[in-house]
């Protein structure tokens, strides 16, 4: 009887203790994956991961519509940009074989992800979790330098709080831009912390060159009767793009100048809309030229192939020489317009259970339809963009199925020898209770009340010291794990009064049915012999 008490009580611990972990790391790390990136995604058709996503128009009322979707919590616009981070030169000790130690000095690099997000973002995640310093500002009107990252970063590069540090973009050139660590946080989730920073949501969208931005050149060689051509330089392959040079847009983007004075010339790019034969200015760029006299394009000096003499002076400013001065060009382009493009919308949902049910509103809210710029979107889950992690903490609840059977068959197999036991002590008492009248099934139930108080005492015992060190664990994280292969940095527990229920009277009624088989040695019984047994 003592040991079937056992059992029913290591069963119950067992499996409390299993579901507690198991919930608790799925959650746990649900919640550290939905931190950084949210449930669900809206992103251009046929874009394969959030990351390498291309870019899309800001649509508000869009978002608007999203907003009223039940269980939607948030929409954040984000965008996403690869580079390299660059450490500080730091000395470093390198171990010879000889014995003697020598001094280097050492500059690391290490690849990194930029997620820009905006000011509307929802840092409660990182919050929770920020380990020194402060959340970045990008409340402000201009362009912010501040980042966060992580402990595992600054861990690999030497860097600390408020150094300025440098991280190189692969363009045409490569890019250096500056920024400034005013954050640093530590989830434990290693494969995110050693490779997201948060950085400016409008740093991405320059950097990624979404937008459609103008600008206006002088050709390196004279043209149609010795004129020089001004040009529009548009950064990207737009299509439907129109150019206004001050009598309104028409379709021709470049104009000749045979004469040459101090004059300012602006360009007002247009997209146009032939839908609704409406066009659109989305940018403005300048070129301003100063001679020391005016003169004919034919006396600018040339090289001998032909074409223009240029002497650079900075990025946007250059100079020509002619017969009558120096001719002084400077080109203003425009700032373009980037803030009106991301790599899509993060979508907050209230409860991991409503994901899908949220998931599948949206796609019929926004796939296969264009919206008002012409756009195919498309809506992705977190599980869609992690599918080996996710697969594997679905795997974890086969493992829990199996433990909890396991630990309920061992309790049925002691309980049920338990009980075969006691009926075969009591022989002379059943059979005394047959003499007496007393039918198979009452004698039954005696045992079946029995064997239930054997498995109430072994449920309060198991429950005590389940739930005892779930707490302890809960409490003071006892039990401490490698965040390199688990993610998280001590075993989590979550017991919820839901499961608790259900694994205790699961277990009682799933021990209490399996009894009845072994009471139908009492119907095998005689009661004559009964008697007279000893």
């Amino acid at each position: 009887m003592r040991i079937s008490v056992i059992s029913i009580a290591l069963a119950i611990v067992v499996n409390l203790i299993t579901i507690a972990i198991v919930t608790g790391f799925q959650n746990e790390i649900r919640k550290k994956i939905t931190g950084f990136n949210a449930p669900l995604f809206i992103s251009k058709v046929g874009s394969t991961s959030i990351f390498e996503c291309d870019p899309i128009q800001k649509n508000e009322q869009l978002a608007t519509e999203i907003k009223k979707i039940e269980y939607i919590t948030k929409i954040n616009p984000v965008s996403y940009k690869p580079g390299l981070l660059q450490s500080l030169k730091f000395i470093d000790t390198l171990k010879l074989l000889n014995g003697k130690d020598s001094l280097i000095q050492r500059q690391e690099i290490l690849g990194v992800l930029m997620k820009g997000v905006s000011k509307s973002y929802n840092w409660d995640f990182i919050k929770k979790n920020l380990s020194i310093g402060r959340l970045p500002n990008y409340n402000q009107a201009n362009l912010s330098n501040e980042i966060i990252l992580s402990e595992k970063i600054c861990a690999l590069l030497n860097f600390k709080l408020n150094d300025e540090i440098r991280c190189f973009f692969m363009k045409e050139q490569p890019l250096a831009r500056g920024y400034k660590i005013v954050g640093i946080f530590k989830t434990g989730l290693e494969d995110y912390d050693k490779k997201i920073v948060f950085c400016d949501l409008r740093e991405i969208q320059k950097l990624n060159e979404y937008s459609i931005a103008s600008s206006i050149e002088i050709d390196d060689s004279l043209h149609n009767l010795n004129s020089i051509v001004c040009r529009a330089k548009v950064s990207t392959n737009a299509t439907n793009l129109l150019f206004d040079w001050g009598n309104g847009p028409d379709i021709y983007s470049g104009f000749y100048l045979k004469q040459l004075r101090d004059t300012t010339i602006r360009l007002i790019l247009h997209d146009m809309n032939y839908k609704t034969n409406k066009s659109i200015p989305i940018d403005t760029s300048f070129l301003i030229i100063n001679v020391e006299n005016p003169l004919l394009c034919i006396d600018i000096l040339k090289n001998k192939d032909g074409t223009i003499k240029i002497n650079e002076l900075n990025d946007d400013e250059y100079s020509l020489a002619s017969k009558q001065g120096r001719i002084l060009v400077k080109s203003i382009p425009g700032k373009g317009n980037y803030e009106n493009y991301i790599a899509g919308y993060e979508i907050e949902v209230e409860g991991w259970k409503n994901i899908e049910q949220v998931k599948q509103k949206l796609k019929e809210m926004i796939e296969m339809r264009p919206d008002k710029n012409g756009q195919l979107l498309q809506v992705s889950s977190v599980e869609d963009n992690e599918t080996d992690l996710f697969a594997w903490l679905s795997f974890l609840d086969i493992n829990v199925l199996i433990i909890i059977i396991l630990m309920l068959i061992i309790g049925i197999i002691n309980v049920g020898s338990a009980m075969l036991v006691i009926i075969v002590v009591s022989t002379n008492l059943i059979g005394i209770l047959k003499a007496m009248g007393a039918t198979n099934w009452s004698i039954r139930k005696i045992f079946l009340y029995q064997a239930a108080y054997l498995i109430i005492k072994g449920l309060f015992y198991g429950n005590l010291i389940g739930i005892s060190l779930c707490w302890l664990q809960s409490t003071f994280g006892i039990i401490s794990l490698d965040p390199e292969i688990y993610y998280i940095e001590k075993v989590p527990i979550e017991l919820t009064f839901f499961s608790w229920l259900i694994i205790n009277v699961i277990t009682f009624f799933v021990c209490i049915v399996s009894l009845i088989l072994p009471s139908f040695v009492v119907t095998r019984i005689s009661p004559t012999k009964a008697i007279r047994f000893n």
